[in-house]
């Protein structure tokens, strides 16, 4: 990803330095393993170790690969330059290269995995104290865009908060299925290496054997990691969606945090745009986009070919590095997010007491009407709200026939807010416990 949208922890997961550290950590951890078993010598297996320090030259490995046209050769061969021709002969004995390519992979989407939970878990920190703080901040709720009922902001804010609960849940199970590692040699009989070289490898590593691995380690444990990105990054673009409605000028009930000397517009100093949450929602089409490479990976020739190498090689780094920078931004907008309660109240009443429609249907259905008829009742006088912008409650008083089946009281007390905020405590338990 280019720097505008990355984050330095996790670009340095996916750096050239980091791969071959974590390519000589696999051998040298291997040798270690022969060694114990008596395959090789343990003096051998020790000189690898004198490499554990140097900063491997990746032009040096780069200048190798030009002539080997093989990534793992010319790492193998700039090692024996550190480590002695002599010292490293039995490195990489019985190993395939995808033992090394796979297993390290599947450590840096660990890593990868370790930040995005930590980014998730400061979301959901932040969409807390935020729900905490409007529980009760009235507001009207919409559907298909139109004014329903009345809601809550807080409400609004621990929806977001249990969807990325279960992203965070999510984000755990896709961690703990890639975290797999294979050194089984060619096509994975384990005929040139003992299985317990794999064990040793993958304890030392923070990961468990694969079962099966063929020459490679199944893909499907990608595809379900990278959809899981995927899933994150559409919830990211669900809360920026509601952001970027609530900032609206004829909306205004909530908006982005705007910096003294922040400019919003090269052409209208007027301007406050949305413009951090605009930038989520592409971030989100990124990542969902890097979704089908990886389906797409799981189908592979027989025990292996690298028509998956080239996806992973974009699409790992890519794809994190996005997701980890949209996390952080998010928090971020929702830790300095304004809220206007007043607009709320003037949005709410742009209709006068409309949004009480349907406790007026079921009042006229418990008195004795038919639903057809409460809701012909109901919906005239609610149509010249809409038309003449008058107030409901004053409609109703003036309609005979509605006053008639309920009387004026029994009107009036339809139009008590609290009605619609009696249950905010029992769904903030279920969110967020007792």
């Amino acid at each position: 990803m280019i720097p505008r949208y990355s984050r330095p922890e996790m670009v340095s997961i996916w750096s050239p330095e980091t791969k071959f550290r974590i390519w000589f950590e696999i051998e040298a951890h291997a040798c270690d393993a022969m060694a114990e078993l008596g395959v090789i010598p343990k003096e051998n297996a020790e000189a690898v170790w004198k490499a554990k320090d140097v900063e491997f030259d990746v032009a040096r490995i780069d200048e190798i690969e030009a002539v080997t046209k093989h990534d793992v050769i010319a790492f193998l061969t700039h090692l024996a330059e550190h480590v002695g021709a002599e010292e490293a002969r039995f490195v990489h004995q019985g190993m395939t290269s995808s033992d090394v390519l796979d297993t390290c992979l599947n450590v840096q989407l660990t890593r990868a995995a370790d930040i995005l939970i930590a980014d998730l878990e400061a979301l959901l920190a932040a969409l807390k104290r935020r729900a905490m703080e409007h529980k009760d901040t009235i507001r009207v709720g919409r559907s298909h865009g139109i004014h329903a009922e009345p809601t809550t902001m807080g409400l609004t804010f621990a929806r977001f908060h249990a969807e990325m609960d279960r992203n965070l849940r999510r984000m755990k199970t896709a961690r703990e299925e890639v975290a797999t590692g294979a050194i089984s040699g060619a096509v994975g009989t384990f005929a040139n290496i003992d299985p317990r070289v794999e064990e040793h490898v993958c304890a030392q590593m923070g990961l468990t054997p694969e079962p099966i691995s063929t020459q490679v380690i199944p893909r499907d444990r990608h595809a379900a990691f990278f959809a899981t990105l995927g899933v994150i990054a559409s919830s990211i673009e669900n809360v920026a969606t509601e952001i970027r409605h609530m900032q609206r000028t004829e909306v205004l009930e909530g908006a982005e945090f705007f910096s003294l000397g922040q400019k919003g517009s090269s052409a209208m100093p007027h301007k406050k745009n949305p413009v951090l949450t605009e930038n989520l929602t592409g971030l989100a089409r990124l990542v969902r986009g890097m979704v089908v490479p990886a389906l797409e990976n799981v189908a592979l020739w027989h025990e292996r070919d690298i028509s998956h190498s080239s996806v992973e090689r974009m699409i790992g780094p890519d794809a994190t590095i996005t997701l980890d920078f949209a996390l952080a931004r998010l928090t971020g907008v929702i830790d300095k997010m304004l809220i206007f309660p007043d607009n709320m109240r003037a949005n709410m009443d742009t209709f006068p007491g409309l949004v009480m429609s349907q406790r007026v249907l079921l009042a006229l259905t418990q008195a004795g009407v038919s639903r057809e008829d409460a809701y012909a009742m109901v919906q005239r006088n609610a149509l010249k709200v809409w038309e003449e912008r008058v107030d409901f409650r004053e409609q109703l008083l003036a309609d005979e026939a509605v006053v008639e089946a309920l009387g004026r009281e029994a009107i009036e007390a339809q139009f008590d807010e609290g009605y619609h905020t009696k249950h905010v405590d029992t769904i903030f338990a279920r969110v967020f416990g007792e």
